[in-house]
């Protein structure tokens, strides 16, 4: 019986790790379903099951980190992973957190002078979740998932 094609071939010099702007794909597409995951069990804790904003938020990101470092791990990164990798993964998510909010609340004040409330909610989401994420990624490269 015939395999399906690979669609991207790891390097054989980098010892099977894909190259970088492949992982940086997949990451990005992983980053988005775990996003849906964790957006969509909110609303389900909050709308279906009646729960209180900070514990639907809070059980819908472990679940989006959960759905995070399982793809990433496997198709992003071709770990066979591991509790400590896991733990690493959770504790590198709660340290971008508090960072993504940190740079959100720093950025806010200026952005709301020249944009609105609205404009600076958006730009500063984008910035916030961009270096979070940028982060995120270069410390799960090379270090967590290094080859």
């Amino acid at each position: 019986m015939a395999h399906p094609p690979r669609l991207a071939a790891a390097d054989p010099a980098s010892g099977g790790r894909l190259p970088l702007a492949i992982q940086l794909g997949r990451f990005v597409i992983v980053g988005a379903l775990s996003a849906v995951v964790d957006f969509g069990l909110l609303l389900v804790g909050q709308y279906a099951l009646g729960l209180d904003h900070s514990l639907a938020k809070a059980v819908s990101w472990v679940f989006g980190t959960i759905t995070a470092y399982a793809i990433n791990r496997r198709w992003t990164f071709r770990s066979d992973g591991g509790r400590r990798r896991f733990a690493a993964v959770v504790t590198l998510y709660l340290l971008t957190f508090a960072f993504q909010v940190g740079t959100f609340s720093v950025l806010f004040p200026p952005l709301r002078t020249a944009l609105g409330d609205a404009g600076a909610s958006t730009v500063g989401f984008v910035i916030a979740q961009g270096l979070a994420t940028t982060v995120n990624f270069v410390v799960q490269r090379t270090v967590i998932f290094r080859a």
